[in-house]
């Protein structure tokens, strides 16, 4: 049952930014007249789903039809050439004979969706209309800044939408932020946390120069800074942050645990039923697990993960008395308990008015971009390696947020989806700015270098960039989803 929440939400959040970010490139389209052929949800390869289209007034519909060529091979001069299907040889009933009226459809790869342009290369490749010449309705007879609106509408709308998703967050929730000021016990810093410069005993000040007040956020600064700022023996100390500490925590199955307030290990919160069971009641504190000596909540963690799947002793103080258990470990390392009310006494909760709600969205949305492009400096770095903690679908999928209750029941954390959609749009414009051919940034860098030289990139190379951008990025799509499948066979995804 899990699981298929979790892959509902994920296509749910796809469907959306998709059909978002293209209604992005269609509607500047139709504004501009330009013809729009398709637009599909999900690829469509060979056949869709379903697709839909208005033919003499009237909407027509089918389920699961294939694909019909908008080209034929004709012979010329004794050569046999590849050009657009002569449609009036079509029957009034061929969809093919109505090119002017847009196809929308559902296809069958869940791994994006486009709008079909008339006249523009992109990735159907569809050569056989570039050689005829230009007819007004085409992207390519459109002025150059009408093409770059055109292609930057996806990205806008994504931009937009992680925006307003975030002000409505926070207009209606509020905000509870970590407040790192409040912290005012020691911070454990792991082995890792040693080797990027901590010391125990350092108060974090500034990273890279700047406060960050929201200490949930404050790891991952850390894991892309470049320098950190301490208070170390009443002294002010700044240290380049290690990228040998980087790596011992990237391989850590949580990279932002190196970094953790101290907190008593007292239960305050039971989630898993055979917890309950198994004797652990609220207000008991952790002494002992197999027989080690635990002083701090982030000392369970590392003794519990390791037995994922068995029953560990665990010896609680109960009344002032000890109370030895025995309780279940699930096959993901956890027991279901947490210091929930510990952790309170360090949070704040902010609530925003109708425009601060606005303005705390935008300020969101770009803190959310400044981490996607932040993020690249780790996937890069030959040390780090961070590429390799790179997921696909499949890893996208298991991370998506549930709501999990003591009896084990899951349910859709809304707040959680529209959080994740939110960061998630933010991520696809991104990506899609990325001036790769195929990408609308490849569209929008050689638009742009029509605008400033004055004439457009000669046909040919347009079409042989598309065709290597469609090429490298099909390969890294395999290499990504390859990945995600070896990662789930050797349960490490």
């Amino acid at each position: 049952m899990e699981i298929a929440i979790k892959l509902f939400q994920f296509i749910l959040s796809i469907s959306i930014l998709v059909v978002l970010h293209e209604l992005g490139h269609f509607l500047p389209a139709k504004w501009f007249k330009t013809r729009a052929e398709k637009f599909f949800l999900f690829f469509d390869p060979y056949f869709s789903i379903f697709s839909m289209k208005k033919v003499n007034g009237k909407w027509k519909y089918k389920f699961f039809s294939q694909n019909l060529p908008d080209t034929e091979v004709i012979e010329v001069n004794g050569k046999k050439e590849e050009v657009p299907i002569d449609i009036s040889k079509l029957s009034d009933d061929d969809w093919r004979k109505y090119p002017e009226q847009t196809k929308y459809g559902i296809g069958w790869l869940p791994f994006g969706g486009y709008v079909k342009i008339a006249g523009m290369v992109d990735e159907s490749m569809d050569t056989a209309q570039m050689k005829k010449p230009a007819e007004s309705w085409e992207f390519r007879s459109k002025p150059a800044w009408q093409r770059l609106i055109i292609m930057l509408g996806g990205v806008t709308v994504n931009f937009f939408l992680a925006w307003i998703i975030f002000s409505a967050l926070v207009g209606k929730n509020g905000e509870t932020i970590f407040d790192a000021d409040k912290i005012n016990t020691p911070l454990h810093y792991t082995a890792a946390a040693k080797k990027m410069g901590f010391q125990d005993g350092d108060k974090i000040l500034k990273v890279d120069g700047k406060v960050q007040k929201d200490f949930k956020k404050l790891a991952l600064d850390v894991l892309l800074s470049d320098e950190i700022t301490v208070s170390r023996n009443g002294k002010e100390v700044t240290f380049p942050t290690s990228d040998d500490g980087k790596v011992m925590a990237f391989h850590d199955p949580e990279p932002r645990s190196f970094l953790t307030p101290r907190m008593a290990p007292i239960i305050d919160t039971i989630v898993t039923q055979s917890t309950i069971d198994a004797g652990l009641k609220l207000g008991d504190k952790i002494v002992a697990i197999n027989g080690k000596p635990v002083s701090y909540y982030d000392e369970v963690k590392p003794l519990v993960v390791p037995n994922a799947g068995k029953v560990v002793d665990f010896q609680v103080s109960r009344n002032n008395q000890i109370e030895d258990l025995k309780i279940p470990v699930s096959k993901e390392g956890t027991i279901g308990v947490l210091s929930f009310k510990e952790a309170e006494k360090f949070m704040v909760h902010n609530e925003y008015s109708f425009f601060g709600s606005i303005k705390r969205g935008f300020t969101l949305t770009i803190e959310s971009l400044t981490y996607q492009i932040k993020q690249f400096k780790l996937i890069f770095n030959k040390k780090i390696q961070g590429y390799k903690k790179v997921g696909g679908p499949l890893a996208i999928v298991k991370n998506m947020p549930v709501s999990k209750d003591a009896q084990g029941g899951v349910s859709i954390d809304w707040t959680a989806f529209w959080g994740f959609t939110a960061m998630f749009s933010v991520w696809l414009a991104f990506l899609n700015l990325i001036p790769i051919p195929g990408l609308d940034g490849g569209h929008v860098i050689f638009t742009l270098y029509e605008m400033i030289v004055g004439k457009p990139v000669p046909q040919k190379v347009l079409e042989n960039a598309q065709m290597v951008g469609v090429i490298f990025l099909l390969g890294l799509m395999a290499l990504i989803f390859g990945s995600d499948i070896i990662k789930a066979i050797t349960g490490t995804l």
